[in-house]
């Protein structure tokens, strides 16, 4: 059998590691930041509808531009954040924010264009941009998982970079960036600056979206998605809000009708249903706040979360505590600094058993 070292595959990708968190058959999956709340009946039956609509015609392409999708998503923007005042023509969508990312990276990266990010950070951002032949350089959080304005600047005066990525709140430390490191990075950064937002419906109240910058700012992208808090993960939608000239250069680089007639009619049905499925969030950040409390009372180091997950630590043995909270059926992820380990929020059956779990297992 032929293996992978004997394919001439690119040298930049040799002995490199495809992402993937564990997918294992267990009772709790607390692993892979999923919305723990499937949709009602009633949003079954209407995204059956939806579908269903575009069965008759999936012999033609879908719309290329998902124009009506668009347009969804940027009245949904609005409502988020007041004043925001997106159009259609400001807004973007593909297979998932990775494939988001992946867009931003060939039309403003490629060989010889560096992009900085933050580690800990989210982990696909470097794998995509080393995948797409741009250089990455980690440029390291603080301490406390923040991101003091100074060290950022300082980062970006010595590598000039093409991209700068910033996530808020950050995965996997759930921190989130108050908007003067984001202003800090937009005065400083010479190419675009990337701000992932891939949990900020689950933000705390006064915690600004970066969606307030982009008046004025044309090399500002921020990135959602649907996986999180539209509880859409299925669905592989990302999104994106910059300046209309940013989404016409997406466009020199996206595929064809990369976005089906399918997924485009089940994310206009999740943006209709948006009240019920976001319906939710208030009750997962109140669950989060207690887990991290609860943690805490327990003598565990807990970073601040804005997001619907927990790191927390330390542990001498991260992976010998996993593989006994895995033995008691709860699974959760060794991810981001080497004594920690992150816990998604689920429910509250869920996250009793992720107590006692733990307390069985540390």
């Amino acid at each position: 059998m032929t293996s992978l070292g004997d394919l001439p595959i690119r040298d930049d990708l040799r002995g490199r590691e495809p992402y993937g968190a564990p997918q294992l058959e267990v009772p709790v999956a607390l692993n892979t930041n999923e919305n723990p709340y499937p949709p009602s009946d009633r949003l079954v039956k209407a995204l059956g509808e939806a579908v269903a609509e575009v069965a008759g015609s999936l012999n033609r392409y879908p719309d290329r531009d998902a124009v009506a999708l668009r347009e969804d998503l940027a009245g949904f923007l609005n409502e988020d954040t007041p004043g925001a005042g997106l159009t259609a023509r400001q807004v973007w969508a593909a297979n998932g924010s990775n494939e988001i990312l992946q867009q931003i990276l060939q039309a403003f990266g490629g060989p010889g264009r560096t992009a900085v990010g933050f580690e800990p950070s989210y982990s696909m951002h470097p794998i995509i941009t080393r995948v797409s032949g741009t250089r990455w350089v980690d440029a390291h959080r603080d301490e406390d998982f923040g991101l003091e304005p100074a060290r950022a600047v300082a980062a970006i005066e010595e590598h000039a970079p093409d991209i700068v990525f910033l996530t808020s709140p950050n995965n996997p430390t759930g921190t989130a960036l108050p908007l003067e490191a984001i202003e800090a990075v937009l005065e400083a950064a010479p190419g675009m600056v990337v701000v992932d937002e891939a949990y900020a419906e689950f933000r705390r109240a006064g915690t600004a979206s970066a969606l307030t910058l982009l008046p004025g700012n044309p090399r500002l992208i921020v990135t959602r998605t649907m996986s999180k808090a539209f509880a859409m993960a299925g669905t592989r939608l990302g999104y994106l809000a910059a300046d209309p000239a940013v989404i016409e250069a997406l466009l020199l680089v996206r595929l064809p009708y990369h976005l089906s007639a399918v997924t485009q009619a089940v994310a206009r049905t999740a943006v209709a249903y948006g009240g019920e499925l976001l319906g939710n969030v208030g009750r997962l950040r109140r669950e989060r706040d207690d887990l991290v409390a609860w943690l805490r009372g327990e003598g565990f180091a807990v970073a601040d979360s804005d997001a619907n997950f927990v790191l927390f630590g330390r542990f001498p043995d991260r992976e010998r505590v996993w593989r006994a909270m895995l033995d008691r059926g709860v699974l959760i992820r060794q991810v981001g600094p080497p004594e920690w380990l992150r816990v998604s929020v689920g429910t509250p059956e869920e996250m009793a058993a992720f107590r006692t779990a733990l307390k069985e297992s540390a």
